[in-house]
C-alpha cells in the first residue's frame, strides 16, 4: 500500500493539493453524489462539487477504504493508486454490469468499444506521473487465455455534462482503421446529480481504457533533443503533418461538418478578442500592438474558410508519441480541460489544431534560447520544422493551405496571445517565448 495514495486529513485540503483541482482552496467542497464499485462498499466513487464563484467544478474523486491489516485503522486512500479500484474500475469497463448509487442518485455502466473476450485480470497498475487534469492508470492485466494485455486507462477528473471527445474522437478513429490513435478498448459512462441539467441529473464519460504503447517517446522530447544537437528534423516533421492530415482526414469523413458561416465566423472571432483582450492587459508590449492585432484578427473573418469538423482541441508536440514501427501516433483528444463539454463537441477549424503544431516548434526554438542555447540556430531548425510539418500536412491532404493563409496566421497569433496571458500569469520567465512571437507575427503579416 503505497504513502502516495494516502488521502491524509480532510478531503478537502487533499483535493487542494492535487495538480487535477483547478482552484486553489477547497473551502466550497461538497459531496452530492456516490456510487459504491464493490459489494463491501470499500471502493466508492465520490462526485465533489466545488462553487467557488469563477471556479464552479464537478470532481470524480475515487476513494478506497482499507486497513494494515485485520482490524486495523482504517485508512482513505486515492483510489486510482489502489489495485482494489483498478480491478473494479477494469470489471466495469468490460463486463456489461451497471454499478448504482448509495448516497444521491449515481450510477454508471460500462461500453465495450474495441476489447473481446472476458474481462482481464489485473497482474500491476501504477499511475502516470505528470498529468494534469485527469489521472492515467498503467495497467498490467492477465486476459482469460493467459495472454498479457497492457492497457491504458484514464480516470477523468473534472467531469461535464455530455460526451468527452476524446472518447469519442479516438474511438472514431481507431473503428475506422487509423493507427494514428491507441485503440479504444472501452468506457465507463456514468450519472450524477446536477441542478443545471435539464432533469436534474448529468449525464458523461467517468473513464476510458486503451492501448497502452510501451517504449515509446513523446514528439516534444523527440524535437527538442534534435532542436539542442542541430539534427535535421524535416523528415519526421514532414511525417507528422502528413499523420495528423490523415487524422484530420478520417474525422471529417467519420462524424459530421458543417460549412462555415456567419454565426460560426462571429463566434470565433470573438474568442479571439478576448484572449486579444487578456493579452494586451497582462503584457505592455502587446498593448501598444493592439490596433495592428485586431486588424490581423478581423482580416480572417472576411477570407476563405474550411468546413468545420472535430478537431483535437488541444494540438501540440506533447500530445503525440513517436512509437517504434508505427510512426507518431496522436494523444489526448479531450480539447481544452476547462472548456464547458458542449463547446468541446462543436465542429472546429481543423486549422487550429495546425496552428497549435506551428506554435509548438516555436516553443522549442524559445526553450532553447531560454537555457542559453544558440537562438539563431534554435530558430532556423523551428523555421524548418514548420514548413516540413506544413508540407507534409498539404501533401497528405492533396491540397493547398495558401486559400486559408490568412485564417491559419491568425489562429497561430491567437495561440500565441492565449500562451502569453498563461506565461503571464504562471510562468512570467517564459513570457518572451510567446511575446516575440507575437510581434514576428505581426510583422508577417504586416
Amino acid at each position: 500500500m503505497a504513502d502516495s495514495a494516502l488521502i491524509p486529513g480532510r478531503l478537502d485540503a487533499w483535493m487542494a493539493s492535487q495538480r487535477w483541482f483547478a482552484n486553489s482552496t477547497g473551502d466550497a467542497l461538497s459531496t452530492v453524489g456516490s456510487l459504491p464499485l464493490t459489494a463491501d462498499g470499500n471502493v466508492v466513487i465520490s462526485f465533489v462539487r466545488d462553487a467557488t464563484p469563477g471556479a464552479e467544478a464537478l470532481y470524480q474523486v475515487p476513494i478506497t477504504t482499507a486497513a494494515d491489516e485485520p482490524g486495523g485503522p482504517v485508512r482513505q486512500l486515492d483510489g486510482p493508486r489502489t489495485d482494489a479500484f483498478v480491478q473494479a474500475l477494469l470489471d466495469l469497463l468490460f463486463s456489461g454490469s451497471v454499478a448504482r448509487g448509495g448516497a444521491g442518485a449515481a450510477s454508471a455502466h460500462g461500453v465495450r468499444i474495441g476489447w473481446s473476450g472476458p474481462v482481464p485480470t489485473l497482474r500491476g497498475a501504477r499511475v502516470l506521473s505528470g498529468e494534469q487534469s485527469n489521472t492515467s492508470i498503467i495497467v498490467d492485466a492477465e486476459r482469460a487465455d493467459g495472454s498479457s494485455a497492457a492497457l491504458m486507462v484514464k480516470v477523468f477528473r473534472a467531469l461535464h455534462d455530455g460526451e468527452n471527445p476524446d472518447v469519442v474522437l479516438q474511438s472514431a478513429i481507431s473503428a475506422a482503421g487509423s493507427r494514428r490513435v491507441p485503440e479504444t478498448y472501452g468506457a465507463v459512462v456514468g450519472a450524477w446529480p446536477d441542478p443545471a441539467a435539464p432533469d436534474g441529473t448529468a449525464h458523461g464519460d467517468l473513464a476510458v481504457a486503451q492501448e497502452f504503447l510501451a517504449d515509446t517517446r513523446d514528439a516534444w522530447r523527440v524535437a527538442l533533443d534534435a532542436a539542442r544537437a542541430g539534427e535535421d528534423f524535416a523528415a519526421p516533421a514532414r511525417d507528422l503533418g502528413a499523420a495528423t492530415a490523415e487524422v484530420h482526414r478520417v474525422l471529417a469523413s467519420a462524424l459530421p461538418t458543417t460549412p462555415a458561416n456567419e454565426r460560426s465566423r462571429i463566434a470565433v472571432l470573438g474568442s479571439m478578442r478576448v484572449r486579444a483582450a487578456a493579452a494586451t492587459v497582462l503584457v505592455p508590449s502587446l498593448a501598444a500592438a493592439g490596433d495592428r492585432i485586431t486588424a490581423a484578427l478581423e482580416a480572417a473573418a472576411s477570407g476563405e474558410w474550411p468546413v468545420l469538423q472535430r478537431v483535437h482541441g488541444d494540438y501540440h508536440l506533447g500530445q503525440v508519441l513517436q512509437v517504434p514501427d508505427r510512426g507518431w501516433v496522436l494523444l489526448d483528444f479531450e480539447g481544452e480541460p476547462l472548456r464547458p463539454m458542449a463547446e468541446r463537441n462543436e465542429p472546429d477549424l481543423a486549422l487550429r489544431d495546425v496552428a497549435g503544431m506551428l506554435r509548438s516548434f516555436d516553443y522549442v526554438a524559445g526553450t532553447i534560447a531560454h537555457e542559453g542555447g544558440d537562438a539563431p540556430a534554435a530558430r532556423a531548425w523551428a523555421d524548418q520544422a514548420r514548413s516540413a510539418f506544413l508540407a507534409g500536412y498539404e501533401a497528405e491532404l492533396g491540397l493547398s493551405l495558401a486559400p486559408f493563409s490568412t485564417l491559419l496566421a491568425a489562429l497561430e497569433l491567437d495561440k500565441a496571445l492565449y500562451e502569453c496571458v498563461y506565461e503571464a500569469r504562471n510562468r512570467p520567465t517564459w513570457l518572451p517565448i510567446p511575446e516575440l512571437a507575437v510581434h514576428r507575427l505581426l510583422e508577417a503579416v504586416a
